[in-house]
């Protein structure tokens, strides 16, 4: 397994190339973006050029250092020393220490303590943004957005503290009363992907703390620094209440760390992000100690275009969807299915728009078009430009790598293929939308359905019928069913996640909060008899 989780653990893009410094590397590097003055405001979030990546109450790493860089420029930013095996077994004792203290705590003070850890990542909404921007490759303001869905998260979360509701039943039993209790489950594990290296932690764990677990939490190794940068923000809070800092633990590392945290009983859930190989073979190792599991795997979704849509509401929600974080979300449109009587102007009205994209460093104003993460992605869009052309596709738009420093290649729409082309029918995260030509509506949802996976969709009409069929039970098999809106920017009200091959998992709003927690059904005698349950007599 291990080796496995090594080469494919970020969203399928190989580890070590990019992420892992050897020693002729380290040799090489004299200078760290951290050390410019351009980067000075690195400073204000506790980032040097050297950083430790193991956090439990004390700051530490024993392990080896990985270099982390820019992907506008492919220059490094800086390095972090991850943790080994010992410092990981630290690490989880001192989350199964502080579970001990943290449990004991009214769930209203745990929302306390959630909601000044929102506040202060508000203090720090831009810095951290700008990071995430730097590390990661999206834009600041997407950078930003994730901050804020962390806030927003801790924000409900501090009003759920008080509001674990289980039922109340009737007895069938004179005297007898049942309901539900809600239990926290102990340590939490967490790994993130590179895509969203703040807001899906942020998820976990601010719906985690408030129902009484403890955190550990290993951010994507090409992401280092902004799980440092967060791990500080979140350990000056706990520093200040007097909650130990194992209640939000981080240990930094690769594919060894992941495997350690897949067979760990004392690790009650393992949330994982990335891609769904990755994930299958996560969710195994997790099963077979009979641990609980939450996935949030891999998406190929789809743009319905109905032939009465709005079109310009189309391209502006597919522009969105399809280029921005320059196709490396996971719910990025990668399939846009339009009507035969609609496919020749939306293509045209959205080549047009992507011709006017504004490329730029993702750190600077008025950039809407970033670089992909990393070297290895750039090969995998090569790649899938020449599978799409050998398999019928015509390249419409862009299809090419950009001659600049950096790693980044033209927003691309191909059209030509069937639907049930293979590479169609294959998540690549990388900027490339299909664009497919449909008969009717109900052949469209058809191909929505088609693929392994079931993120996220959306349909684009004015037809209450068309609207309420792909609701329902014969319309879009994903987690996320939209219309009139772009497949990315989903709310935190609403549960996030998909089925199939997605993984099935759910964070965020609704009632996500019940994948951290254990339920009991309790029984209540408070009679002075004994009857048993369906009249049953033991006499």
């Amino acid at each position: 397994m291990a080796p496995l989780l090594g080469i494919r653990l970020c969203r399928g893009f190989s580890l070590y190339r990019t992420f892992v410094t050897s020693s002729r590397y380290t040799s090489a590097m004299a200078n760290f973006l951290v050390e410019d003055p351009k980067y000075s405001w690195l400073k204000d979030l506790g980032i040097s050029s050297k950083n430790q990546g193991v956090y439990h109450g004390n700051w530490c790493g024993s392990g080896q250092e990985i270099t982390t860089f820019c992907p506008a420029n492919n220059k490094p930013i800086a390095q972090v020393t991850t943790g080994t095996a010992a410092d990981y077994e630290t690490a989880i004792q001192a989350s199964q220490t502080a579970w001990d203290q943290w449990a004991e705590i009214p769930g209203p003070q745990r929302g306390e303590i959630v909601r000044q850890i929102g506040d202060a990542f508000r203090v720090k909404k831009h810095l951290l943004g700008k990071l995430i921007a730097l590390e990661m490759g999206k834009i600041v303001p997407e950078g930003e957005g994730e901050v804020q869905e962390l806030i927003d998260v801790c924000d409900y979360a501090v009003g759920l503290s008080r509001m674990f509701a289980g039922h109340v039943f009737p007895s069938e039993r004179k005297g007898h009363l049942l309901l539900e209790q809600w239990n926290p489950l102990g340590v939490v594990g967490v790994i993130t992907a590179f895509n969203f290296p703040c807001a899906v932690y942020g998820w976990n764990a601010s719906l985690a703390l408030v129902c009484g677990n403890t955190m550990l939490w290993k951010g994507a190794p090409s992401t280092p620094l902004v799980s440092v940068a967060m791990t500080r923000i979140i350990s000056e809070v706990l520093d200040r209440n007097n909650i130990p800092g194992g209640v939000c633990a981080l240990v930094s590392g690769g594919a060894d760390i992941g495997t350690l945290m897949a067979k760990d009983e004392r690790v009650k859930l393992l949330s994982f992000t990335g891609s769904t190989p990755v994930g299958h073979k996560v969710s195994m190792m997790v099963q077979e100690r009979f641990g609980k599991f939450l996935l949030e795997l891999g998406g190929n979704n789809a743009i319905l275009v109905n032939e009465d849509a709005d079109l310009e509401m189309v391209v502006r929600s597919a522009l969105f969807a399809c280029a921005g974080t320059a196709g490396q979300r996971c719910t990025t449109t990668r399939r846009l299915i339009l009507h035969e009587k609609v496919h020749d102007e939306v293509v045209e009205r959205l080549s047009k728009a992507y011709s006017q994209l504004r490329v730029g460093d993702p750190t600077e104003e008025g950039t809407l078009y970033g670089p992909l993460h990393n070297e290895e992605a750039v090969e995998k869009f090569k790649s899938a430009v020449e599978d799409a052309k050998a398999q019928g596709g015509s390249v419409v738009y862009g299809g090419k790598v950009m001659d600049r420093p950096g790693n980044y290649v033209e927003p691309t729409i191909v059209t030509g293929l069937s639907h049930d082309s293979p590479i169609v029918l294959q998540e690549t995260f990388v900027p490339i939308v299909y664009v497919l030509k449909c008969k009717n509506i109900d052949e469209a949802m058809i191909w929505n359905n088609e693929v392994k996976q079931g993120l996220s969709s959306s349909v684009f009409t004015k037809d209450i019928s068309t609207i309420f069929k792909w609701m329902g039970p014969k319309g879009s098999d994903c987690g996320i069913v939209n219309v009139n809106i772009p497949t990315s920017g989903a709310e935190i009200g609403g549960a996030f996640g998909g089925e199939k091959h997605t993984g099935g998992g759910r964070e965020s709003g609704s009632d996500a909060w019940k994948q951290y927690v254990r339920r009991s059904t309790c029984t209540l005698n408070f009679s002075k008899e004994l009857p048993l349950a369906q009249g049953i007599k033991f006499e």
